[in-house]
């Protein structure tokens, strides 16, 4: 089908034991896309990406991918089908240098552009830093190795969890310029933020988490920050 998006999730619930964080969560993204979500602490943003990279299970066809139904499928297949989570946290090998962390990315031999040299061309301050530990690295460049690593699997949807949380805004800004350069690639990404002024300039799309629910949805171009707000706050 030619309208055929590459995720879709469709009356998604999660729940965690007896507590439902997900309430019939339905979203799009399409090939090559930035799509946000946003809203506030507890508002069931990182557990929609959880749903989706299969760390939690859901009914088989609430998240679809390229047209497959993957709600019921463990983490390393929907992996391995292509897509990567930047997880919060960053979560990076301790014990691993920057170098080392890239290459655990890039195991899946999926085929692609993304490959070590083509990382450090995006982020040049690794390619100066490949030997160094990976916890040695500042925040913001430890950031940047979570988002690398994820390239290096050459994914087609990268799923990036909270990547400006507790980085200076100068920092941001970097991070967030790169983010142009991956989607020529025509991979797409889920962007989680809080910073809504960040999400309208980043994404096509946006998606305001609200309680669990999405409380609004629209093309970044037509939501006034002000209607977001209300949406973010339930107000």
């Amino acid at each position: 089908m030619p309208d055929q998006p590459l995720l879709e999730v469709q009356a998604l619930d999660a729940f965690y034991g007896d507590f439902q964080a997900l309430f019939g969560v339905t979203m799009r993204v399409e090939t090559g896309q930035a799509v946000a979500i946003i809203g506030a602490n507890g508002a069931g943003k990182s557990t929609l990406l959880k749903s989706i990279a299969g760390l939690m299970r859901s009914r088989g066809d609430a998240v679809r991918f390229e047209g497959m139904p993957i709600g019921e499928r463990p983490a390393y297949d929907v992996a391995a089908r292509g897509i990567a989570l930047v997880p919060e946290g960053r979560r990076l090998f301790a014990s691993l240098t920057v170098e080392e962390n890239l290459k655990i990315g890039g195991q899946l031999g999926r085929p692609g552009p993304w490959h070590l040299r083509r990382v450090y061309d995006l982020f040049p301050v690794l390619a100066e830093r490949a030997n160094m530990p990976s916890l040695s690295l500042s925040g913001g460049q430890q950031q940047m190795v979570a988002l690398a690593r994820a390239l290096m699997s050459n994914p087609r949807l990268v799923l990036c969890d909270e990547i400006s949380l507790g980085l200076a805004p100068i920092v941001v800004r970097d991070i967030y310029g790169r983010l142009p350069a991956i989607l020529a690639e025509g991979i797409s990404l889920i962007i989680v933020e809080q910073d809504i002024a960040q999400a309208l300039k980043a994404a096509a799309q946006v998606y305001c988490l609200q309680e669990g629910r999405v409380a609004l949805q629209g093309a970044a171009s037509g939501l006034t920050r002000e209607a977001i707000a209300a949406a973010y706050f339930g107000v």
